[in-house]
């Protein structure tokens, strides 16, 4: 099944509460739900892009259900994000293997 699909969501930064706990953004349940077959071993490769910033990355399981984007600091950095931070996160499919 081919997922062609760009999403589109609009979240909130917020940090695992862990020392070295890293900074992410939820993805909401109906789209964990639409892209489970997808999903290999929990993961899902994506192609994500905040700003201006566009990396390869994936929907990580967070051990509930739920799936969230890692945001590293190079994409934090580059569009001024910090914990609480609105952000606007956009992401297609990225079949492994495939490249930017």
């Amino acid at each position: 099944m081919a997922h062609e699909t760009e999403y589109t969501i609009e979240g909130e930064v917020q940090l695992f509460p862990q020392d070295g706990g890293w900074h992410y953004v939820a993805i909401p349940a109906w789209i964990t739900e639409e892209l489970a077959g997808l999903a290999d071993r929990g993961v899902v490769a994506v192609r994500a892009t905040v700003g201006q910033t566009t990396w390869d990355t994936s929907l990580l399981p967070k051990g509930d259900g739920s799936h969230f984007v890692a945001l590293n600091t190079r994409v934090r950095q580059a569009n001024g994000l910090d914990i609480g931070d609105a952000v606007s996160l956009r992401f297609s499919i990225r079949h492994r293997g495939q490249s930017q």
